[in-house]
């Protein structure tokens, strides 16, 4: 009975030095991620200077916060001189265009996140993207076109950028826009 007794006393032992090393490698672990997640350095590291955030063109805000989560009015392509990429995929836009029109609405979308949250190392996550596309009917390659949103949301956010998404078709968008994206992000306090 003692010897059985002592086995189980060293077993548990064993085990709770185990689990010590196991919960100190795990908080390594995660505050290297920490000290790693930097999404405005690695914004710089891209050559990306975020413009002013653009204001609404009509009766809306650019973004609502709700709990723990922001909710962004969709965005076009506008460059910083205030010009649009424009017109319709399939007809008068390649695919590379519309690709650099949706990577363009990322930067504008990251814009008006900065203004709002201050900071963007408080994103937990990107959530949803609604990618719409100014399609000509027979046009069926609008996942390519918001392709340069995504690749540049998760290039800044890393796993936190990767997210659930719609790329649709439209008959037509404001100003003949090629694309205009919204954006569902989780934050932290």
């Amino acid at each position: 009975m003692i010897g059985r007794r002592a086995l189980s006393i060293s077993h548990v032992l064993l085990l709770v030095l185990i689990l010590g090393f196991q919960q100190g490698a795990l908080a390594e672990d995660s505050q290297s991620a920490a000290t790693e997640y930097n999404p405005e350095a690695r914004l710089a590291e891209l050559g990306i200077v975020l413009p002013e955030p653009p204001n609404p063109v009509a009766n809306y805000v650019n973004g609502v916060q709700t709990g723990n989560l922001i909710f962004l009015a969709g965005k076009g392509p506008r460059r910083a001189d205030g010009t649009e990429i424009t017109g319709k995929l399939g007809a008068d836009v390649t695919i590379e265009e519309g690709y650099e029109g949706a990577r363009l609405t990322a930067i504008n979308q990251l814009a008006v996140l900065k203004d709002m949250l201050g900071d963007l190392d408080r994103v937990e996550r990107v959530v949803k993207v609604l990618g719409m596309v100014n399609s000509d009917p027979s046009f069926v390659d609008q996942p390519k076109v918001i392709n340069g949103f995504s690749d540049l949301i998760v290039e800044v956010f890393g796993e936190r950028g990767k997210h659930a998404r719609a790329a649709v078709g439209m008959a037509s968008l404001p100003r003949g826009q090629a694309v205009e994206i919204e954006m569902i992000v989780e934050v932290r306090e």
